[in-house]
C-alpha cells in the first residue's frame, strides 16, 4: 500500500508541457507512481487544483536563516521546497567561529553561528536543527577573501590566491555547485578579472557553476556583462548571472541589449544562465550603495528602510519622509544613518528598477526565478521574501499572462534543477523526490507589501518535502523532512 497518493490534480510535471488529471503515489520520500492509484494509508484530494513539483528558489541569501529559522516558513508557505544559498559572494563557508560572522556580509546571512568551519560542517549544523525545506550551497568570494586577506583592498599575492583556491576547492568537493560573486561588495569590488578567473576556474573543472552579482548593474551594466562572459570563457565555467536588472532610470532599456549579448554568446557555444526577481525595487546593505564623501542624493531619494539597528523607529519609512518630518538634508540622514553604530548594518530597499524590464526579462525563454531576500526578520524586509514565487504565479502568469503556466512552473523546477545540479528534483516523475506543491492556479498570489512584508502567499494548499507534508492549508507542520543538497549527488548524507 501506498504511502500517501494525492487524487484527480492537474498535474504539471515541470517538463513544460500541459498538465494531465491523474494520481500520484508516493511511498517513503520518492514518487512512486503516476497515474490510477489503489488505496493508501493517507490521501489528498486535488481536485480543481494544480499539482506541480516543488519550486526553487535560485537566488537565496538563507545560510544563516536555516540556522536561526529551520522552519523557512517565508520559502515553505510561497511552495518553495529548495534554495540555493551562498549568492552574491556571501557564503556560510568557509566559517571563523572566533570571528565575527557580519564581517564580510554586514548581517545578510543573519543568524550565522555554531562551531563548524567548512561545507559538512555547515550542513551537520544545518541538519541538527531539522530544517523544513532544501539546501544547495555556493561558495562566495567576499566571504573567502575576507577570511584569507588582512587587507581585503589589495590584490591577492601567491600565498594568499593558494588559500583561497583551497578554500573554493575544499567547498566543491564537498557538495558546493559552485563559485559565487558579488563584484559591486566590498571587498569583491576590489579584484581584478584575473583572480575571478583564476578562481571560477576551480569550478570550471568540476563542471559546477560561476554565478555572479556583476561589478556593475547601472550606468555599466554592458561592460559588466561583457566581464562576465570573459570570466566564464576564460574559466571554462557555466556562468549564471544573478538578478539580471538595469539599475536607475537612465539606465532603464538596457536588459535589452544586455539579453541581446547574452543570446550572441549562447549562440557561439557558452554556457549562460540567468535569474530575476519580479519587483521594481531591490534589496541589501545600505553602505554598499553610498560614497560618504560624495552621497548620491537621487539614489537617497528612492530609498526605503528596510532595518535599522540604530534607529528602529525608521523601519518602513522612506529617506525622503524622514528627511521632510525632522527638517534635514537628506544626504546629512544618510550619513548620519551610516555612520552610527552598527549603521553598516542596515538594509534597505532601493527603487531603482522598471516594471517594463521587468517584464521584458521574464519573457525570455529561459529566465529562472530567484527571490533574493534577505531573511532579517526584524523590520521590515523586502516583500520578495514572502511573495516572490507566489506573485510570479498569480501575477505574471494569471493576470498579465506573460508565459503559461507549464512554462512558469518549468522556469521555477526543472529548468533550476538541472541547471544547478540538483538530482532527482524539479519533475513530477516516478524515481524522483517527492517535492510537491498542490495549489489553486484560481487564487494563488502574493499577500506581501512593502509595508505588510510578512503575509503569507494566497492560495497554496499542500507543500511537500521529501515526501512529507511540510505545508497544509496555510499551518506549518513542522516536519522538519528537508534535506542539504551536494552538486550533483544527491543529499548530503554526513
Amino acid at each position: 500500500m501506498l504511502d500517501l497518493v494525492i487524487r484527480g490534480a492537474d498535474v504539471i510535471d515541470g517538463s513544460g508541457s500541459a498538465g494531465v488529471v491523474t494520481d500520484v503515489g508516493i511511498e517513503g520520500d520518492q514518487i512512486t507512481l503516476i497515474g490510477d492509484a489503489g488505496p493508501a494509508h493517507q490521501e489528498i484530494d486535488g481536485t480543481g487544483l494544480v499539482l506541480a513539483p516543488g519550486l526553487i528558489d535560485t537566488h537565496a541569501h538563507d545560510d544563516g536563516a536555516f540556522l536561526r529559522h529551520p522552519d523557512m516558513t517565508f520559502k515553505l508557505s510561497q511552495g518553495v521546497t529548495t534554495v540555493v544559498s551562498g549568492n552574491c559572494g556571501f557564503s556560510a563557508i568557509p566559517f571563523d567561529p572566533e570571528s565575527d560572522p557580519r564581517k564580510a556580509s554586514g548581517g545578510i546571512l543573519s543568524g550565522l553561528n555554531g562551531a563548524f568551519t567548512d561545507l559538512s560542517g555547515y550542513f551537520d549544523a544545518v541538519l541538527a536543527g531539522a530544517p523544513a525545506i532544501n539546501n544547495m550551497m555556493l561558495v562566495g568570494h567576499n566571504t573567502i577573501r575576507s577570511l584569507v586577506m588582512d587587507d581585503p583592498k589589495q590584490a591577492p599575492n601567491q600565498r594568499d590566491l593558494k588559500a583561497m583556491s583551497g578554500h573554493v576547492e575544499r567547498a566543491l568537493e564537498q557538495g558546493a555547485c559552485g563559485f559565487s560573486t558579488g563584484l559591486i561588495y566590498h571587498p569583491g569590488r576590489y579584484s581584478q578579472t584575473e583572480e575571478i578567473v583564476a578562481l571560477a576556474e576551480l569550478a570550471g573543472r568540476t563542471g559546477a557553476l560561476y554565478t555572479t552579482h556583476m561589478r556593475n548593474e547601472g550606468d555599466h551594466l554592458l561592460d559588466a556583462v561583457e566581464e562576465a562572459l570573459r570570466i566564464g570563457v576564460e574559466a571554462k565555467v557555466h556562468t549564471h548571472i544573478s538578478h539580471h536588472k538595469a539599475a536607475g532610470a537612465a539606465n532603464w532599456g538596457k536588459v535589452v541589449p544586455s539579453l541581446a549579448r547574452i543570446d550572441a554568446a549562447i549562440a557561439a557555444g557558452q554556457r549562460v544562465s540567468l535569474d530575476v526577481y519580479p519587483y521594481t525595487a531591490g534589496s541589501g546593505r545600505m553602505i554598499e550603495y553610498f560614497n560618504l564623501d560624495r552621497i548620491n542624493r537621487d539614489l537617497a531619494e528612492v530609498i526605503r528602510i528596510a532595518s535599522c539597528p540604530a534607529y528602529r523607529e525608521y523601519e518602513g519609512q522612506m529617506l525622503k519622509d524622514i528627511a521632510k518630518a525632522q527638517d534635514v538634508d537628506i544626504t546629512d540622514l544618510v550619513r548620519d544613518i551610516l555612520t552610527a553604530p552598527r549603521g553598516a548594518d542596515t538594509i534597505c530597499i532601493q527603487f531603482i528598477i522598471d516594471e517594463q524590464d521587468v517584464e521584458f526579462n521574464l519573457r525570455w525563454r529561459d529566465m529562472m526565478v530567484g527571490s533574493d531576500g534577505i531573511p532579517n526578520l526584524r523590520g521590515k524586509p523586502h516583500p520578495r521574501l514572502y511573495g516572490t514565487f507566489a506573485k510570479i504565479l498569480g501575477y505574471y502568469v494569471r493576470e498579465r499572462a506573460l508565459m503559461s503556466l507549464p512554462e512558469a512552473i518549468r522556469r521555477m523546477t526543472s529548468l533550476p534543477a538541472a541547471t544547478f545540479g540538483m538530482t532527482q528534483r524539479g519533475m513530477v516523475r516516478a524515481g524522483f523526490k517527492a517535492d510537491l506543491l498542490l495549489f489553486d492556479p484560481a487564487t494563488v498570489q502574493d499577500t506581501a507589501t512593502y509595508d505588510e512584508p510578512q503575509q503569507l502567499a494566497a492560495g497554496i494548499r499542500t507543500v511537500l518535502v521529501n515526501g512529507k507534508i511540510a505545508w497544509q492549508d496555510g499551518q506549518h507542520q513542522m516536519t522538519g523532512s528537508g534535506q542539504m543538497l551536494k552538486y550533483r549527488a544527491g543529499a548530503y548524507a554526513g
